[in-house]
């Protein structure tokens, strides 16, 4: 059965889950292969021609070997993770506490200049103006638990009990071009992926809601990877800060500024928001 599409650096391909390892990214002469998960908040093509670069740099300046995957959807992303199959995975914060909570997932790095923000769109000539205006609404989301584009949102609407009809769209791109084409009234994306959408997809919405700021998405690692290897990740991470083409494989996957995190300190106080109740897990 066909679960994964995986591109590589141009180059198209369908492989069978679990099947021998694509094309590796960084030093071609090592044994070991690192899996590495990012989450599919874009379409596959997107997320590998910004990620496959960034990760063969990586690779080379370190002597790893990653193997870039992309789930389908959400939905699968999660139950890849909770199952502990990536050893490297690029996530969203409530992800992130997840991860830990199932299978000890360590958040390394995040970025430490734009702070994660959900924020509710709707049509810039829309006359939508409160959240209440929402009543009755179609609202879409990218999947249930996305953090801040979708269980942040779900909660304030929960709590101010605004009663919307929910759709789920997979990508934060197709949020975006479902109230654009009036499929949904309003929809769930955050700051960092609006603002990676084109001028003629940013013109035709308007922001209606944004909510409080946190630390944003990490990349994280298995316990199971050596603290040295996750060290030498790490110091070439913080290393592309200092030249031009470092900078721009950073700016690509909204990394502008990686800093060093830990889940105590930065994921550990979602927990007290209380999200879990606005959770919807397939496949457990």
């Amino acid at each position: 059965m066909l679960t994964s599409l995986f591109l590589r650096l141009g180059t198209c391909a369908l492989l069978l889950a679990g099947s021998a390892h694509a094309a590796c990214l960084g030093e071609q002469n090592t044994t070991q292969t690192y899996s590495f998960e990012v989450v599919p908040q874009f379409t596959a093509a997107k997320v590998y021609s910004s990620w496959s670069p960034l990760l063969q740099r990586i690779g080379q300046d370190t002597g790893l070997c990653f193997d870039l995957r992309v789930a389908p959807t959400i939905p699968e992303f999660e139950q890849r993770l909770l199952k502990g199959d990536p050893q490297f995975v690029y996530l969203n914060p409530y992800h992130a506490v997840l991860g830990y909570q199932k299978r000890k997932y360590q958040p390394l790095l995040a970025d430490s200049e734009d702070l994660l923000t959900g924020i509710l769109v709707v049509r810039a000539d829309s006359p939508i103006k409160t959240l209440d205006d929402l009543k009755g609404k179609t609202v879409s989301f990218p999947a249930p638990n996305a953090f801040a584009a979708s269980l942040l949102i779900r909660a304030e609407l929960a709590k101010r009990k605004v009663n919307t009809n929910t759709m789920f769209v997979k990508t934060h791109s197709n949020v975006y071009r479902s109230v654009i084409s009036q499929d949904a009234a309003a929809g769930g994306g955050v700051n960092n992926t609006l603002d990676n959408e084109a001028p003629e997809v940013r013109q035709q919405l308007r922001v209606l809601f944004e909510t409080p700021a946190y630390t944003p998405h990490p990349i994280a690692t298995l316990p199971t990877v050596p603290a040295a290897v996750r060290e030498r990740f790490l110091k070439a991470m913080l290393k592309l800060t200092q030249d031009e083409e470092g900078r721009k494989l950073l700016d690509a996957i909204n990394l502008n500024k990686p800093q060093a995190v830990t889940y105590a300190k930065h994921y550990k106080p979602l927990e007290s928001l209380q999200l879990e109740k606005f959770l919807v897990l397939t496949g457990q």
